[in-house]
């Protein structure tokens, strides 16, 4: 993904942040963003939460605000896999399947 800027140069690609679910919050999973320098808000399991008090380690940071924010997004791709078209991509082009999520995202922005 790269995110355009009001000025020139090249466009960056590095997140900032990672929101991701407890399926993610594997410890080498972690440690690649830590090393790339990105921020990770990713609730830790509960098998995770025991292992890491036996071994006496610091709590990984998590940000409840910035997590509940996740559920906005998860409810736009629920609308948008309501169109049949989208979510089996009948669209094989690009160009395409954009147009068609633009379609169905104004759609539903217009309900």
């Amino acid at each position: 993904m790269r995110v355009t800027r009001p000025w020139p140069g090249r466009p960056r690609v590095r997140p900032e942040r990672v929101v991701a679910d407890k399926g993610y919050s594997a410890r080498t999973f972690r440690a690649y963003l830590r090393r790339r320098g990105i921020k990770a808000t990713i609730p830790e399991r509960v098998d995770q939460l025991a292992g890491r008090r036996r071994r006496r380690e610091r709590p990984c940071g998590f940000d409840r605000a910035v997590y509940r924010r996740r559920n906005v997004v998860e409810r736009c791709f629920h609308r948008l896999k309501q169109w049949r078209g989208i979510a089996t991509r009948y669209e094989k082009q690009p160009g395409r399947y954009l147009a068609a999520i633009t379609l169905a995202s104004t759609l539903i922005w217009l309900q």
